[in-house]
């Protein structure tokens, strides 16, 4: 058995983040997948706050990915996906603190609002992060940090795998406003590791049209 334990769930953004950063530095893990709805006796001992993702490293215990990620930044630092300079760490934890106090919570308001005037609020911000990546964080580069892959595009990219839903729910689509955006995400989209814990469209489809209280969409697979 591996060193260190993975509690996720499969449909969990925050699980994927830390997935990939185990694939990334091709660390061996053991995966234990968790349903959310009906919690393994003894997880909140795991995970205090009762959330996805969590690990277990020989005695060390850790909850909320942001930290996990850093961690295993920390403790296995090759390949590193943050910056070893004190200021230019400092600037990739802002941006990681943008992906999920602004760009997250706009995604959410905009797929998930209780009426129109809220997803109306939502597509403003969505949008408006979306145009705020385009220009402060994507210049000449590959990446947000540069051209080396990082922390950063991952803080982002398990929405991006979502933008189907605000397709198929909210009739939205990324602008020609931001070339330098879909050029990153079809980078991105295109990681070994980002197509290992990937989850195919019907997957999203389906699952967002119960909770939305929508019609499951024609041709999504019932699961």
């Amino acid at each position: 058995m591996s060193d260190i334990q993975l509690y996720f769930a499969k449909a969990s953004t925050f699980s994927q983040r830390t997935r990939v950063v185990l694939l990334e530095k091709n660390i061996d893990f053991t995966p234990l997948e968790v349903d959310l709805q009906n919690k393994p006796d003894g997880y909140t001992q795991i995970s205090r706050y009762g959330k996805v993702p969590a690990i277990k490293h020989g005695d060390v215990v850790i909850y909320e990915s942001a930290i996990i990620n850093e961690y295993l930044d920390e403790v296995f630092p090759e390949p590193p996906l943050l910056p070893r300079d004190p200021a230019k760490k400092a600037q990739a934890r802002i941006w990681i603190d943008y992906a999920n106090t602004r760009f997250v919570p706009a995604f959410n308001k905009f797929l998930r609002g209780k009426d129109i005037q809220e997803q109306e609020q939502g597509r403003r911000e969505f949008t408006e992060a979306l145009l705020y990546i385009e220009q402060e964080g994507l210049g000449k580069s590959d990446y947000l940090l540069g051209n080396q892959f990082s922390l950063v595009d991952i803080s982002f990219y398990p929405w991006f795998e979502r933008l189907p839903l605000l397709e198929h729910f909210r009739k939205f689509t990324l602008t020609a406003e931001t070339p330098r955006l879909q050029t990153w995400w079809n980078l991105v989209s295109d990681r070994s590791s980002i197509k290992t814990v990937a989850n195919p469209v019907d997957f999203y489809l389906q699952r967002f049209a119960k909770i939305l209280g929508e019609p499951i969409p024609v041709g999504a697979a019932q699961k």
